[in-house]
């Protein structure tokens, strides 16, 4: 067997015609198998990309003069505010009731960095239940369904890695009760070398792919399904979803399409809208949403100069305190516009990205010696032409779930859920023990299909209840 013609001449013409150099060795299966990765590169993309990000300059710099605070709609203060919000959350009640809201969760994630072999989205996380991440997430929707009268469907961005791992946990759990489920993979970018820009090989019949970032999202929703089954888009235009509601798997406190923000949303007749929380310091890890020439945008925080990052008004506080939390809001058809006369832009990461030599060994470096090329979905912001950013409590909603020990563990997780349903306990009339430092000092854990706020466990619940160890309600 050999090499498609076309193939060769592409390769040569792009100077990475090494990428067959162990061709005469390999067997006729894997002879297919890197004829195909190889045929599904855009190799006049990757050129251009090598040439901005690997042999140019990462990213341009910003003057720091030009950025500017985003105007942020904050959490109700006054009777009148919170008069306000409640419209707002009627409007996204409604919303909800029409069946015009879709769920995106981003899942292409594996459990590495915990230690853990699988999905990152089946990590049990619950306190008490050990509930998945996916389960979590899954008895909201279903929560949320019930209580609006209307069922929503959810989309599940897989990688190539754990995409058949995800599609086999739903179906072994019966989706979780779920109406609709509809899975769909990220797109992947070769990996180069960050001082030759040649693509690197992870096997001699493989290509070094990486996950195209969670920008790829986009471009992957309009992509045609196996088969060619109609896209994720077009299937969301068939069931009339105008509104599309972006999480990322490894948060369970998210509020999955909450009312109020889709209604502050439909409002401002936004076409994207982010959720965002207070920075605690100038090198917390969070995009900063900031004005830059009057055009929002977000800056990675590895990007922010200092001088910007620890810049402070006179009471103390954070002037670029806007942190974004990966939870966003898109129209539809501002999607399919994006995908249609544009890609999102790539930004470099400089990564150990083991690769097979020129001796056909297996390297696993030491030190960074690749460069990924990733997608970030907030790049979408400045081509929306009305956007929403809408404040949110750190406390209530955002407690990723990243590392093994430390910072975003299980056991910082554990402890942030159990310190909200403690709230909502309390809330709802009963006696919860507290540490010195108001935490609480056992696990306590609320099904979303027992309760799926502190208003409705008021509803549950006879005053009076004494909590005094573990507690899971569901």
């Amino acid at each position: 067997m050999s090499p498609d013609p076309n193939l060769v001449a592409c390769l040569e013409r792009h100077g990475q015609g090494h990428l067959l150099a162990w061709w005469n060795e390999l067997t006729d299966a894997q002879r297919v198998r890197l004829q195909a990765e190889i045929a599904a590169i855009d190799f006049d993309q990757l050129r251009g990309l090598i040439d901005e990000l690997v042999r140019g300059e990462s990213a341009a710099s910003i003057e720091p003069e030009r950025v500017k605070p985003v105007e942020v709609m904050r959490q109700p203060q006054t009777d009148g505010q919170r008069v306000a919000r409640r419209r707002a959350t009627e409007i996204g009640a409604e919303m909800l009731a029409a069946g015009e809201v879709g769920l995106i969760v981003v899942a292409g994630g594996a459990g590495t960095r915990l230690g853990f072999d699988g999905p990152k989205g089946t990590f049990p996380i619950g306190p008490v239940s050990s509930a998945s991440l996916f389960q979590i997430h899954a008895e909201k929707i279903v929560a949320l369904g019930r209580r609006h009268g209307r069922p929503m469907p959810l989309y599940v961005m897989t990688s190539p890695e754990n995409h058949a791992a995800t599609i086999a946990f739903f179906e072994a759990n019966h989706r979780f009760g779920l109406d609709h489920v509809r899975y769909f993979t990220q797109g992947q970018m070769p990996a180069v070398d960050r001082d030759t820009g040649k693509v690197l090989l992870a096997g001699k019949d493989q290509v070094a792919l990486s996950p195209d970032g969670h920008g790829g999202t986009l471009a992957a929703l309009a992509a045609p399904g196996p088969d060619g089954a109609s896209s994720c888009l077009d299937e969301m235009r068939e069931r009339g979803i105008q509104t599309l509601y972006y999480f990322q798997v490894d948060n369970p406190l998210v509020q999955i399409a909450g009312p109020a923000f889709l209604g502050l949303h439909r409002q401002a007749e936004a076409e994207m809208s982010f959720k965002i929380i207070e920075r605690l310091s100038p090198d917390e890890k969070l995009g900063v949403v900031v004005i830059v020439d009057g055009c929002p945008l977000v800056i990675e925080y590895s990007d922010l100069p200092p001088e910007l990052a620890g810049l402070r008004e006179p009471d103390g506080r954070l002037s670029l305190w806007a942190g974004s939390i990966a939870i966003h809001i898109l129209e539809r058809p501002f999607v399919e516009r994006i995908v249609g006369e544009s890609h999102l832009p790539f930004h470099r990461a400089i990564k150990k990205v083991p690769y097979v030599d020129e001796t056909g060994r297996t390297i696993k470096p030491a030190e960074p010696n690749g460069v990924k090329f990733e997608q970030f979905i907030f790049d979408a912001l400045p081509k929306a032409k009305r956007w929403a950013i809408v404040e949110t409590d750190r406390s209530s909603e955002f407690e990723p779930l990243k590392n093994a020990v430390g910072p975003d563990s299980p056991a910082t997780v554990h402890q942030r859920m159990s310190d909200l349903f403690g709230n909502w306990l309390e809330q709802a009339g009963a006696t919860v023990p507290r540490r010195a430092d108001g935490s609480i000092p056992f696990a306590i854990e609320i099904s979303p299909l027992f309760a799926l706020d502190a208003q409705e466990l008021k509803s549950r619940l006879e005053p009076g209840l004494v909590v005094e160890r573990p507690i899971y309600l569901h």
